[in-house]
């Protein structure tokens, strides 16, 4: 389980920064975007901070080092699209880590009915 514990932590700290959440979270619907159109979305999210194309490409480029997004080539432009194998991983974790805390809840249950 503990296995590639660094490319795991890449992920997380990837997922750890609110405008690559919210990438990935627009991504994940399956569809592939520009730059100019991700750049536009983290601009008209509530709250969101206008980003320059600099900005977003820097935020995918962490995305697209943790596996999580690739980058194709369309003419000039480049379209970025989710991949969900490193997020599957990480629920994996989060299960096995669930699963863990759920079994040493209940021994401490049980010591102190016990």
């Amino acid at each position: 389980m503990l296995r590639g514990k660094r490319r795991r932590a890449r992920v997380f700290a990837a997922l750890g920064d609110e405008t690559r959440l919210a990438l990935v979270a627009r991504l994940s619907g399956g569809k592939s975007y520009s730059i100019s159109q991700l750049a536009e979305y983290c601009a008209g999210r509530k709250g969101g901070a206008r980003l320059t194309r600099q900005a977003v490409t820097k935020h995918l480029r962490v995305l697209e080092g943790a596996g999580m997004v690739r980058c194709t080539r369309r003419g000039r432009e480049s379209l970025f699209a989710f991949e969900p194998g490193p997020v599957d991983e990480m629920r994996e974790v989060l299960d096995f880590v669930s699963r863990r805390w759920d079994e040493a809840l209940g021994r401490l249950k049980r010591f102190v009915e016990g």
